[in-house]
């Protein structure tokens, strides 16, 4: 059986050709760009989240959810979901059109031996290995880099690092590629990215400095660090906690328990109100709870 798909009976989107959208069998918006299939599935609360599968090889309106494995972030509604697959589309054309250019591994890396080496230009390679990647700049491109954010040895991993290739070389990557690299360095690097652009990041737009800033706002209240179901109180929840959520060996810990019903997790952590949740030192559903630094 051939793993190519199956031509769409949909009419495809206009200007994005090969891009086609439709219902599955189970009625949930779908659609193929290429042979990358996407689908907006129902997550939980209510929400949506975008799920991506490859070559599924029958009719838009034959899928099914078990075709789907990947999963790319919420969508707030189909029109977000539109929106994102056509941003895919847009990013594969520009992608062909970048022509990078596959080659022989030959070559160590931090991550181990290369097994998969794409070149984008001269000088900027990407290397894949079994557990790993990243990519590779050679000592002229390297030096290019911002000192703020070079890697001496010029590698730079694929989970974070990865954006400062794309910013430094902007020409080489998509829009997508590149809207990416952004999020990802205000994220994880705003420091940086602040003394790049002269610019200051406001709350919400930094993760990094979201966090600093919930840990200077909290760093005397109870924390929530660790929490289960009680065992001996139904309907709450046992959670230890300490100043500012500290988790070193020395930080004071100190018992509450929350109504289950109350207990969500916020961005960065759970805060005990003093006022409402009572410090508990009855018996404990932590197996491990022996009471050290108890506050």
């Amino acid at each position: 059986m051939s793993d190519l798909p199956t031509p769409n009976t949909q009419d495809p989107t206009p200007g994005f050709p090969g891009v086609s959208f439709g219902r599955s069998s189970e009625g949930f918006p779908v659609a193929r760009v290429g042979d990358g299939a996407f689908a907006m599935l129902p997550g939980h609360a209510g929400r949506y989240y975008l799920a991506t599968g490859w070559k599924i090889g029958r009719p838009l309106s034959e899928w099914q959810r078990a075709d789907f494995y990947g999963h790319s972030g919420e969508l707030a509604d189909e029109a977000a979901f539109t929106a994102q697959v056509l941003e895919q589309a847009e990013h594969q054309r520009e992608k062909e059109a970048l022509e990078r250019r596959d080659i022989p591994a030959h070559a160590q890396t931090p991550w181990g031996s290369s097994q998969h080496i794409t070149v984008y230009d001269e000088g900027i390679e990407f290397h894949s290995t079994s557990s790993h990647g990243g990519f590779k700049l050679s000592p002229e491109r390297n030096i290019k880099v911002h000192r703020s954010l070079r890697a001496a040895d010029g590698f730079y991993e694929e989970d974070c690092a990865w954006a400062i290739v794309a910013i430094t070389f902007a020409h080489l990557f998509t829009g997508f590629e590149r809207r990416c690299a952004a999020s990802t360095l205000k994220d994880w690097e705003p420091d940086a990215w602040e003394a790049m652009t002269l610019t200051s990041l406001a709350p919400g737009q930094s993760h990094v400095k979201d966090r600093r800033a919930f840990e200077q706002a909290h760093a005397n209240d109870w924390v929530v660090i660790s929490a289960l179901r009680s065992d001996h109180h139904p309907g709450m929840t046992e959670v230890i906690a300490t100043r500012g959520g500290r988790r070193d060996h020395h930080a004071a810990e100190r018992r509450f328990l929350v109504p289950a019903q109350e207990y969500e997790v916020g961005r960065f952590g759970f805060i005990i109100d003093a006022a409402r949740h009572a410090k508990y030192d009855g018996p404990s559903s932590f197996a491990s709870w022996s009471g050290r630094n108890a506050a």
